[in-house]
């Protein structure tokens, strides 16, 4: 079986069944929140994005795709590149938001705190055979 494509429908169905194995309530703090990624200049010249909600560190929402956004407590956009280095791991992202690679809205000191959660979750993103 290929590998699936980077925020295609497969790819999504894989990431939240990892996700809601490897991560538990406990892992993630119990948090509370909401994310959109906005992904820029994807290879085949559409934007896209990415949605998780979490619900006392339990996945409320997970979801990719084109056109209109979910809404959600930071708003983050970035170029597709720089969201696939997150994605695979291979850039934290703080180092992401301050190298300014990323633009938030939102919190600041919230997303700050809230960072190494999302890290937590590119880890196990990062494992999944993926083709970028």
């Amino acid at each position: 079986m290929a590998n699936p494509k980077y925020l295609s429908p497969e790819w999504t169905e894989e990431a939240l069944k990892r996700v809601k194995e490897e991560l538990t309530p406990e892992k993630l703090n119990k948090v509370s929140s909401s994310m959109t990624n906005i992904y820029t200049n994807c290879p085949d010249g559409q934007d896209r994005y990415f949605y998780v909600k979490f619900e006392n560190g339990e996945v409320a929402a997970f979801e990719t795709g084109e056109g209109e956004p979910p809404q959600a407590e930071f708003k983050i956009t970035a170029d597709y590149d720089t969201f696939a280095k997150i994605s695979r791991a291979e850039l934290s992202s703080v180092r992401a938001l301050t190298g300014r690679k990323i633009h938030l809205r939102g919190n600041m000191a919230k997303a700050l705190r809230l960072a190494p959660l999302v890290d937590k979750l590119n880890k196990v993103l990062a494992k999944i055979p993926t083709d970028y």
